[in-house]
């Protein structure tokens, strides 16, 4: 597999707002897992006049890091990437108290069955909807910058990145992050839609990409070219599994990620199925029901 040149944060300062650029403050939530790394960066943008990215979950102490982190500030937008819980339930709180509208794509999409004995990712805030909804394209501006929504379905439907345009920067939520590959998970989560989003962020030219989990990525070009190579092969391994007469989502997974930790075949089984519903929807494989689930059974055609 195509190794990613992934850059791990030791320290994350947990409740501090700390300057990674002139115009970018960073406020690290303490809500570490396998999905979050060391927890969801709020991502503040300007001076005097700011807009806030992803303000993060349901959490005390990280509401109280951004009320004083904003003090003196006036927010007039808050921006959602998507709406897992680990991005956007503090969104409604931050406008109740500042008044600014929420801006994201739009909703969650489709919601599908749980596995009631595993958190595959982190859960859905069914209750976000934004005040105002950003197509691609469009842009948010305050006082010396300016975002440029940046549509990137497959993680989820309604995933957002924001490019800075001042400081030549891309804001990528959970779409490619600085630690470890996304989860792409169905029936919201789309692989084809996934890969097609790599493709337009590779296209693009920011010189640094600002993750919500992980360390800034200093070379896109090499870094987002790698992450869709490393998608592409494991599509490639997937299809081979099933050439081979390994039918069960199951068994690829423990073919495919024998060096991965068991806690994360899980979310890999997630991946796995969204790489299949992709190569059915191409026409490689073939099974036997028309929304096919972790269950399901896959067979070369």
């Amino acid at each position: 597999m195509t190794a990613i040149p992934f850059v791990h944060l030791d320290d994350p300062r947990y409740g501090e707002a700390l300057p990674v650029s002139p115009m970018i403050r960073r406020v690290v939530a303490n809500n570490p897992s396998k999905y979050t790394y060391h927890g969801t960066g709020t991502y503040i943008v300007g001076h005097g006049v700011v807009a806030v990215i992803d303000p993060g979950p349901d959490n005390l102490a990280h509401r109280d890091a951004l009320q004083r982190a904003l003090v003196g500030e006036q927010v007039t937008a808050i921006v959602v990437t998507h709406c897992h819980a680990d991005h956007s339930p503090l969104a409604a709180w931050l406008r109740e108290i500042t008044g600014a509208p929420t801006i994201a794509v739009g909703p969650h999409g489709e919601v599908g069955p749980v596995d009631d004995d595993v958190k595959i990712e982190e859960s859905i805030d069914l209750e976000f909807a934004p005040d105002l909804v950003v197509a691609d394209g469009d842009r948010v501006a305050g006082a010396g910058w300016t975002l440029r929504a940046v549509h990137t379905p497959g993680h989820t439907s309604n995933h957002l990145c924001l490019a800075l345009e001042e400081e030549s920067a891309l804001f990528t939520g959970d779409h490619i992050m600085g630690w470890s590959t996304t989860v792409v998970s169905p029936p919201d989560g789309d692989m084809a839609a996934y890969i097609d989003s790599l493709r337009k962020v590779a296209g693009r030219r920011e010189r640094v990409l600002w993750p919500t989990h992980g360390a800034p990525v200093l070379e896109p070009e090499t870094f987002v070219q790698a992450y869709l190579d490393h998608r592409l092969q494991r599509e490639a391994e997937v299809l081979a599994a099933v050439r081979a007469g390994t039918v069960g989502i199951d068994e690829i997974v423990r073919r495919l990620y024998a060096g991965v930790r068991e806690e994360l075949h899980k979310p890999a089984g997630r991946s796995v199925l969204a790489h299949l519903v992709k190569l059915r929807n191409d026409g490689l494989v073939a099974t036997d029901v028309a929304a096919p689930w972790l269950d399901s059974e896959f067979h070369p055609v």
